[in-house]
Formats: C-alpha cells, structure tokens, sequence
C-alpha cells in the first residue's frame, strides 16, 4: 500500500474515480463517533473542575473557554499543513492518533490518580486534592485531546467536500455533516453526561476513547475509496510574496495597452488550483503583477513578480476576513453553553421525582434544536425560499449567517430573564432555586436553531470562497471563530468581575451564584452582539464573492451559478451578484 503523500500525488489523473456519498458516509461516521468522544469530555468538564480539582465558578468557566479556545485554534495549524504538504487524508489521521492518545492519558489520570475516593465527583463526595503530577497529567491529557480534536475537525470538513465536484451535493455534505456533529453530541450529552454526574467519570471517559478508537479504524478502512487532492504548497509564502512583490514596485504604473502578468494555460501557478479572475478590490496588491525591466517572464522571481491568481488569493483572503471577525461575537454566545448555561444549571431544580438531571444534559435541547432546524431548513425552508427568492439555495450564506446571529441575540436575552426569575425563586440558606431547570429550554433551544443558520453558513461560505490552494484555511477559519469566541467570553469574565466585584461586592458571577448577577453579563452578551449585527451588515454589503477561471462566479453567495462564455454576462452577473449577498 502506498503511504498517503504517494496517493495524492497520483490523485489528478483519477480525480473524478473516485469519491462521491459512498466515501462520505464514512467520513460522516468519523465525524459523529469523534464527537461523541470529544464532548464526553467537554460537556461537563466545568463541573470536573470545580468537583474534582476544587476550582471556583469563575475560575472553571475560564479554563473551560480558554481550553476550547485552544481546541479550534489548532485548526489552523492543521489547515496549514493539510493546504501546504500533508494533504488531507494525512492531516486527519495524524490527528486522530493524537486525539486517541490524549484520551487514554485523560481515562487513565483520572482512574488512577484524580479520583480519590472511589465515587467522588458527584457533588456530594468530596474529592482528595489533587497533587501537582495529577494536575500536571491531566492538563496534558486534556490539551492533547485539544489539539487532537481541534486539528481533525476542518480537516474532515473539507475531505468531505473533496468528495464531490457540484456545489449542491457540497452544500448538502456540510448540512449532513453538521447533522452528524450533533448526533455525537447527543449521545455524550445525555448517557455519558449522566454517568459522569454521579461520580462514574471514568467510565464516561473510557467510553469515548473507545468511540474516538471506533472513529480512527472507520477513516483507515474507507482508505481505498475517498478522492484525494494534492496539497498546493505553503499559502503563507505566498501570500507574503504578493506583498514583497507590491512593495518593491510601489511605483510602478501599468501602461496603456499592457495586461497584468498571469501564466499561459488553463492551469495557474499553484500546484491544483484553478485560475481567479482579476477583481478591482486593493489595487495597489495589482502592483505585484506589473512586468518591469527587470521581470523576466520565463524564469520570474516569486519575490518580485506574481500572478493574477496568486494576487487574487490574497485579495480573497483580505475579503474574508471582516467577515470572519464579525463572527466571532456569535462565537461568544456559543461558548456560554460549555460553562455559564451548566453552572446556571446546576442551582436549578434538577429533580424529576427520584431522578436527578445532570445539569449539562440540557444541551440535548441545543441539539435536538439542531436536528429539527436542519431538516426544517433543508427540507422546508430551501424549498420556499428558493422559489421567492429564484435562489436554489433558498437564503445566501451571509445571509444565514445574519439570521444566526439575531436568533442567538435573543437566545442571549432568553437566559438574562430566566436567571432573573432564577434569583427570584431563590430560598435564603438554600444552594439551589425552586426553579425547574426546564426553564432553560427556550435558551438552548434558540442557541442550537442559529447554529444552524451560523455555522453550517460559515462551513458553506468560507469552503466556497477559499480559493481552492486554502480550502482547509477556509474550513479552519469557522472553528478558530469558535476559539477566539471563547478567548473573548474569558477575557468578559475576568473583565466584568475586575469592574464588578470592587468594594466587598460579590460581582456579577460570583461563587456563590445567588448572590451574582449574571444575568447582566448576558445582557452585556446582547448588546455586544447587536453592535456586532450592525458591523456585520456593513460587511456582508461590502463582500465581493470569487471569481474562478472556469467561468464560475459563485458557488458559495451569489443567487446563482453560471458558467458563461459570454464577456457580456459575466459582467451583467457581477453587476448583481453583489447586490444579492445580503
């Protein structure tokens, strides 16, 4: 068997021999069983902190943001070297293996070492305090199930869309995919979180090493018949190039009747990319791709000349970046779910009769919110839509993503009037309120609906902008929105107490939460995010979609994909495609 680098460099010549739904189906089992492993660990790991470590409310939520941060930043990482050298099938494994390891390292620190006596955990026992070698091993553990996890998730994502060669079965891929995310998570959600809740952590643990096992066999297995695409080369040279290149000729002015410089031929510079058609947008980076004396065609210096495409794929990237930034606020209402919604949680009524709800299985109600909003979209909202609108996809990505973050807007103001009348049902003395849990149903039902219009958005808008020698760049930039999302709901935290907790006040966030406020911290969540929609809106009516060589203008915002020979509707197409983003 050829190693994988091999396979992908023979890939071009039997590109279109493989992949399809087949290969995709294994790779949307990969997904679902990785993250049923992964969220076994993540759902409650606020409540293994403060249980078995002993941390305090505030301190937990920032080191559950701060390591989930860390989570979907190595995904860059990941889409560098998939993009550049590995490739995809390569980048995936590597990383699996890694996320493999860290969950035995985490099931075997907290069997032996951490969870001392047997059953504490469950909020009832007390644990031991841990020593320095536990705490040590097992933030090792869990940063390796971070990198792990957080390196295989865009890296599976755009394997996924390798798969297919339409835009529509590319679409449909990420709504499965995203579908099959959350069937994980259901499963971790509510068996392994309720085990975990009463003290049978390692069990929980060892059940999702054996689903990330599961998971790691099923990619090898389907080896034989998944497409593969060769990497293109490191983006970041690249890209550095056309800013050296512009630089250096800063002065340059291109002549009447002379053309900016682009290779003869189909095929463009980058190693398996198309060509990109030249745009208007940062002119002075067209600097790059002006012939000077001291430009030799046939034999150009990278560092002094460049190419329409490669130009363009900076340009691509400088267009999607206001776009990225903006979603990093809806990010922050995502994040609370791991930390603030579970703590909220655990001093609600949790109790049915005899059985106790663990307070993290509320996010089966994000899920299911998900599941149901997915085949309503697909299924009922498309349609429609599409036939108002005379776009096939029934709304844009950008404008799904904008519909996204208003619903999480509201999910925000959701759960500031629930932890109002929480405070209100408080009994003095007690540690929980008379409040049923229940009540936060309508919170983590709305932050799982604009997931689907957020992130299965971002997946389908940044895979379709991203040229394609940065399609894994382009899966990673959702996931790194997640990771500074959480960066930022820390920095809040730390912020809000710095302000608030002055002068022998508790603070908003306190440990002891019925002396807090916490519903103003949502609040503030809220108001950050309405700024953000404004900004958001600028910059959705600003974005100019790409333009590849092959005559396709758009397969990710524009109302439609054309493949038009004639010079005259490509410019009437471009004249509109702009106006329909939003």
């Amino acid at each position: 068997m050829d190693p994988p680098s091999k396979v992908e460099e023979k890939s071009k010549p039997k590109r279109n021999t493989k992949g399809g739904w087949r290969p995709a189906l294994i790779l949307l089992a990969n997904q679902g069983l990785a993250t049923l492993a992964f969220f076994g660990v993540g759902v409650n790991l606020v409540l293994f902190l403060i249980r078995v470590l002993g941390q305090e409310n505030a301190t937990a939520a920032n080191n559950v943001s701060i390591w989930t941060g860390t989570v979907y930043l190595c995904s860059l990482v990941a889409a560098f070297l998939s993009d550049s050298y590995w490739g995809r099938y390569l980048t995936c494994a590597v990383f699996q293996v890694i996320f493999v390891l860290g969950l035995v390292f985490l099931s075997l620190s907290s069997w032996l070492i951490l969870l001392k006596p047997s059953g504490c955990g469950d909020g009832k026992l007390i644990c031991q305090r841990p020593s320095s070698m536990g705490t040590g091993l097992f933030y090792t553990a869990i940063y390796m199930v971070a990198f792990g996890y957080g390196g295989h998730q865009p890296t599976i994502a755009t394997f996924g869309a390798d798969q297919f060669t339409d835009p529509d079965s590319i679409s449909a891929f990420f709504c499965y995919f995203y579908f099959a995310l959350n069937v994980g998570s259901l499963i971790s959600n509510t068996l392994l979180v309720y085990y975990e809740d009463t003290g049978e952590w390692t069990l929980g643990f060892w059940v999702a090493t054996a689903s990330a096992v599961l998971a790691l066999i099923a990619f090898l297995k389907g080896y034989s018949s998944y497409r593969y695409l060769k990497p293109s080369g490191n983006p970041l040279s690249r890209i550095a190039q056309v800013f050296v290149a512009a630089a250096k000729k800063w002065n340059a002015e291109l002549k009447n009747g002379e053309a900016l410089y682009e290779v003869e031929g189909t095929e463009s510079a980058i190693k398996g990319s198309r060509k990109i058609m030249h745009t208007d947008e940062f002119e002075f980076l067209d600097k790059a791709a002006i012939l000077t004396e001291k430009d030799t065609p046939a034999q150009p210096s990278p560092w002094r000349l460049c190419s329409v495409t490669q130009i363009e794929e900076a340009k691509c990237v400088l267009r999607m970046l206001p776009i990225w930034l903006c979603t990093i606020a809806y990010s922050v209402i995502f994040s609370q779910m791991a930390s603030l919604f579970v703590e909220q949680g655990d001093v609600m009524n949790r109790t049915i009769g005899n059985f106790h709800i663990p307070a993290a299985s509320m996010s089966a109600f994000d899920i299911g919110a998900v599941l149901l909003c997915t085949g309503i979209y697909r299924h009922i909202l498309v349609p429609v839509a599409g036939k108002l609108s005379g776009n096939p996809k029934g709304l844009t990505e950008l404008q799904r993503m904008g519909v996204g973050l208003i619903i999480g807007l509201i999910a925000m103001i959701a759960a500031g009037v629930t932890e109002i009348f929480r405070l209100k049902r408080v009994v003095p003395g007690e540690r929980a309120s008379h409040m049923s849990v229940f009540w936060q149903i309508p919170q983590y039902f709305l932050v799982g609906a604009s997931e689907v219009f957020m992130y299965v958005g971002q997946l389908d808008f940044f895979n379709g902008q991203a040229p394609d020698g940065l399609k894994s760049f382009g899966s990673s930039l959702c996931m790194a929105s997640i990771s500074l999302g959480n960066f930022v709901s820390s920095m809040l935290v730390n912020m809000v107490m710095g302000i608030t907790a002055k002068h022998n006040n508790p603070g908003w966030i306190p440990e002891d939460l019925n002396s807090g406020h916490m519903d103003r911290f949502y609040f503030l969540i809220a108001g950050l995010t309405a700024i953000d929609f404004v900004i958001y809106l600028v910059c959705a009516k600003w974005y100019k979609c790409i333009n590849l060589g092959d005559g396709s203008i758009s397969i990710s915002i524009g109302t439609r994909t054309t493949n038009s020979s004639s010079d005259d509707e490509e410019q009437q197409f471009k004249g509109t495609a702009k106006e329909d983003l939003v």
